[in-house]
């Protein structure tokens, strides 16, 4: 299968982004994109080869970059340091959703821009969800052991249908932090749902986290979202 991979470079702010687009060249015509927001480690390998596989789906998939060609964590101390600064200022994380969103819309790709999803991986699930909170104009959005904490801003109405993948026993989501996103994602009149795997803590899909990986879990959560995917693009 002839995947094409391409590293593309947008700016926002002043600041050079590069995402990687991966879409199957056998297909012909536009198609839905998925965009995949990153780890607290931002781009990394991991998410290009999740672009890849929803290349091989049938979809173009966009690996985003929130972090900025100049920020490439080295290790979790930087990482954590990168993340922080999106995490203090989440006006500033949901603008460079939406400047990833808008240069996903305008890529030289087979991109329908009216059929695009978001996916997000621990702090991509934060990221992925402030685009849905702030109205963001996706047809759907997907958390995988994602952060769940609300931004300052008041929501925008919820158009984005929402699938969380989630660890019961993942410490930086517990039970309470759940609940509350139910009662959040309900008040904005989402239409979502939430898929929270036993015995199951953070990191679950990475291979890299032996101590938290779950194939099994991993599997059954790319399922789900194949599932999600082909509701909401038809």
């Amino acid at each position: 299968m002839p995947i094409v991979t391409r590293t593309i470079r947008h700016e926002m702010g002043g600041i050079a982004f590069e995402m990687l687009a991966a879409w199957d060249d056998t297909i012909i015509g536009r198609r839905p994109a998925v965009m995949i927001a990153g780890t607290f480690m931002g781009r990394t390998p991991f998410e290009d080869e999740k672009a890849v596989k929803l290349a091989e789906a049938g979809y173009v998939g966009v690996a985003v970059d929130v972090y900025g060609v100049d920020t490439r964590p080295s290790g979790p101390e930087s990482a954590q340091a990168a993340m922080g600064v999106l995490n203090g200022d989440r006006a500033l994380l949901r603008d460079r959703m939406f400047g990833s969103l808008a240069a996903v819309r305008g890529l030289d790709a087979p991109v329908d821009p009216a059929r695009i999803a978001a996916i997000g991986f621990c702090f991509g699930g934060k990221c992925v969800l402030d685009l849905a909170r702030a109205g963001g104009d996706v047809l759907g959005i997907a958390t995988f052991h994602g952060v769940y904490d609300a931004p300052p801003f008041v929501n925008a109405a919820i158009t984005a249908k929402a699938l969380i993948l989630d660890g019961w026993d993942d410490p930086l989501c517990p039970p309470d932090a759940k609940v509350a996103l139910a009662k959040e994602l309900n008040d904005a009149g989402a239409d979502w749902q939430l898929l929270s795997y036993g015995r199951t803590v953070h990191a679950f899909t990475n291979p890299k986290r032996p101590e938290m990986y779950r194939p099994l879990i991993a599997a059954r959560s790319w399922r789900a979202l194949d599932i999600f995917l082909a509701e909401i693009f038809g």
